[in-house]
């Protein structure tokens, strides 16, 4: 059998040395639909699978552990959203009468998407499909013909939507995992609702193959979840997964790993946040002084533009993205939402050179967001602005709403990846925020998301908690290489700098093998050179391996002044890394401080 690896939040089915235990997918669905049972929350699922089969599933994955396959997100449960194609089960998006397989015919569907089938090939069980506001279209979770979907614990306030039975299945302890999909804010506004991490990554990077589109051009498939390490474990599997994908984008070769030590971040200037309640706008100070109480730089920001844009998804052209999604169907859909029927077909007549000019207008409203955050590495918002009751939207279905996507529309229009975490309470309810980042730079954004999140498992009861500096998400992106240092570079040190401008990401305290001496070298500023001299030779010279995407080594490698190298370097442990070195010319000139073991210690001693 083989351990559940770096996957925080799983379920503690392992025995002491971390092993799985026999049955531990089994054991957690079993559970999952006890707690179905108890919560008794229908409205949550529009396809529930029966346990029967879910069972079989678990016992599947428990003998492919047994069998020694390494299954990262075995013993942990799924709930899909019901606009995303699960083989065997109907796609409604919310709409009965939409129950087509991928090729038109009624019926389920014939194949999984490819980023559900990622998740399910990791070990993860699927429980069923869930409630939705229809087509994807709404942030409130009250527009369906399954019912409104409750909020977890709140039953008179709403739970969030469109992916509003994803995030419930999860804040109600059923579903390990819940899978939404966000195009205005879905996969953000019922994270803040439910107390829960909800990952909206970068456009492009994961698969919208098998997604009923909303918005083609902007929609991201996301994960809910209760901790973020469990997310980031999630959102990694799902990432790539459909090479053959027309909106597939790989990470860039220069793409960042890692947050500074003290970035900047942006917030927004107190005019931009007139749409909170008091109680929210409250609650988000106290989120900016949890913040600053990390180590981070707080700068002040105007937005007005980004909130400007993000007007353009409903009440600009881009909504005929919309129409061209389902607008055909939905004209003489006899179970189409009206709010849904109205907001859709609203596109349907707009004409080309609005939609060429919108799609312009956003072209220029990123490059003012760019010049924005120029020289800020983040931007915190809250995620929405208030939390309704269900009888207050369904009275004002349409005001409502658009006041809860204020601080979300505008983010995949302007390609900008976000974070939303929870941060305590605000007028009797749950609050979140968001950490919203530049394309690509969405580790980031995970790293600041880390810093403000408590170490345990259990939300914040009120408000974040005092913040660190060097708390660290998982790693979302598998490329980079490891670099070792020794001198000028590590932390604390001189140079140290030149790897947080370059988006390094420190891995880990280590030693070389006894192959290596260490000199001192004649430079300005003054460093350390290791000098490779044989095993036995030498001494285990402390250092550190940080890790750099391809481009940033290469940019490091380009600016290495002389007489630094970079080369293979062996450590304690038998593997090898590249290193900083120098020339054999400059090792035999330096004088030896080899018996110091590292460049920190030689430091103190004086040497």
């Amino acid at each position: 059998m083989t351990s559940v690896e770096g996957v925080a939040g799983a379920p503690t089915l392992a025995d002491p040395d971390g092993t799985l235990r026999v049955g531990v997918s089994e054991t957690r669905v079993r559970r999952a639909y006890a707690r179905i049972a108890e919560v008794d929350r229908p409205e949550v699922w529009i396809t529930l699978r029966s346990e029967s089969s879910a069972i079989a599933d678990a016992r599947a994955v428990d003998a492919r552990l047994a069998a020694g396959a390494v299954l990262p997100l075995a013993g942990l449960t799924l709930a899909v959203k019901d606009n995303i194609d699960v083989a065997g089960l109907p796609t409604t998006a919310a709409c009965p009468s939409f129950a087509t397989d991928p090729a038109g015919r009624p019926g389920p569907a014939q194949v999984t998407a490819p980023a559900i089938q990622a998740l399910v090939d990791a070990g993860a069980v699927i429980l069923g499909k869930t409630n939705l506001d229809q087509f994807a279209t709404g942030l409130v979770g009250v527009r369906s013909p399954f019912g409104a979907v409750r909020h977890a614990t709140l039953p008179d306030r709403v739970s969030g939507g469109s992916s509003s039975g994803s995030a419930v299945a999860v804040a109600l302890g059923i579903a390990d995992i819940g899978i939404g999909t966000d195009t205005a804010g879905s996969g953000r506004v019922p994270a803040a609702f439910g107390t829960l991490v909800g990952i909206k990554t970068t456009l492009g990077l994961v698969p919208t193959t098998g997604v009923v589109p909303a918005c083609r051009n902007y929609d991201v498939v996301t994960t809910f979840t209760r901790d973020l390490d469990l997310g980031v474990a999630a959102t990694r599997t799902m990432i790539g997964t459909d090479p053959t994908d027309p909106a597939r984008r790989p990470w860039p070769v220069d793409v960042r790993l890692g947050l500074r030590s003290a970035p900047v971040v942006a917030v927004p200037r107190d005019e931009d946040l007139g749409p909170l309640s008091p109680g929210w706008r409250a609650a988000f100070d106290a989120s900016v002084e949890a913040v600053r109480a990390t180590g981070a730089q707080v700068r002040t920001v105007d937005i007005s533009g980004m909130l400007s844009a993000a007007r353009l998804l409903y009440d600009g052209a881009i909504v005929a993205e919309r129409y061209e999604a389902v607008g055909a169907f939905l004209a003489a859909a006899p179970d189409a939402d009206p709010t849904v029927r109205s907001i859709i077909l609203s596109g349907q007549d707009t004409p080309a050179h609005a939609y060429v000019a919108d799609r312009a207008h956003l072209a220029a409203a990123k490059v003012e967001a760019a010049q924005v955050l120029d020289s800020c590495d983040l931007l915190l918002l809250p995620t929405t602005t208030e939390h309704p009751t269900i009888a207050a939207v369904q009275a004002d279905p349409v005001a409502i709403n658009r006041r809860l996507g204020t601080y979300t529309n505008f983010v995949n229009l302007l390609d900008m990846a976000a974070v939303a975490i929870p941060a305590g309470e605000a007028d009797g309810g749950p609050f979140g925020i968001t950490v919203l980042s530049r394309a690509f730079d969405d580790q980031l954004a995970l790293d600041l998301a880390a810093r403000l999140l408590p170490s345990t498992d259990d939300p914040p009861a009120a408000g974040l908690p005092a913040g660190t500096g060097d708390a660290a998400a998982p790693l979302l992106v598998e490329t980079g290489v490891d670099v070792l240092v020794v001198g000028a570079h590590l932390r604390g040190q001189p140079l140290n700098g030149q790897l947080d401008e370059l988006g390094a990401r420190f891995l880990r305290e280590v030693r070389t093998s006894d192959a290596y001496r260490l000199v001192a070298l004649d430079t300005q500023p003054r460093k350390p050179g290791l000098v490779r001299a044989g095993p036995g030779a030498g001494a285990p010279i402390a250092g550190e391996v940080w890790r750099l995407s391809p481009g940033a080594l290469g940019r490091m490698l380009a600016d290495l002044p002389a007489p630094m190298s970079l080369g293979q370097v062996e450590l304690a442990d038998g593997t090898w890394v590249v290193g900083f070195g120098c020339t054999a010319e400059s090792g035999a000139a330096g004088a030896d401080i080899t018996s110091a073991g590292g460049w920190v210690e030689a430091l103190r001693r004086g040497l």
